[in-house]
């Protein structure tokens, strides 16, 4: 499956809890109905973190994590099976737009890949920008 946009986690949680959504969020959730979006291994681990992380803090109950974990299985999320950077190239992206390493493998796939980026971090927004990636825009 070829993907239309790289998507991060910022925006994939905001999907997730109804007090960080957006206008940007609903049109980045309406585009995966018809579009596919990729994103970098560590995707599944950060979601699984921000979801623990939420239902610890009652923002949502056991029952809605696995309302939404279905919700994002139906989606069209693709994880990349290999990443295709090595620790130190991450390293490098992430202090050349002071980013945490996790963010630069998002930034790294979208450059690798040819793609836009959806994201709600504003660091990671300005570092695409500044390495001439796209934002989608939905």
């Amino acid at each position: 499956m070829v993907a239309d946009f790289v998507l991060d986690c910022s925006v994939t949680i905001a999907m997730c809890l109804k007090d960080e959504r957006s206008a940007y969020v609903e049109r980045v959730e309406n585009a995966l109905r018809d579009a596919s979006a990729v994103v970098p291994a560590l995707w599944p681990y950060e979601v699984a973190n921000a979801l623990v992380m939420a239902e610890r803090r009652r923002r949502m109950s056991p029952a809605e994590r696995d309302e939404l974990l279905a919700i994002l299985g139906s989606l069209g999320i693709v994880i990349e099976a290999t990443p295709a950077v090595l620790p130190r190239a991450l390293i490098a992206l992430a202090q050349r737009h002071k980013l945490t390493a996790y963010d630069a493998a998002y930034l790294e796939l979208a450059l690798s890949a040819g793609l836009p980026l959806a994201t709600t971090d504003s660091d990671l927004a300005r570092a695409a920008k500044a390495a001439r990636v796209p934002l989608f825009k939905g």
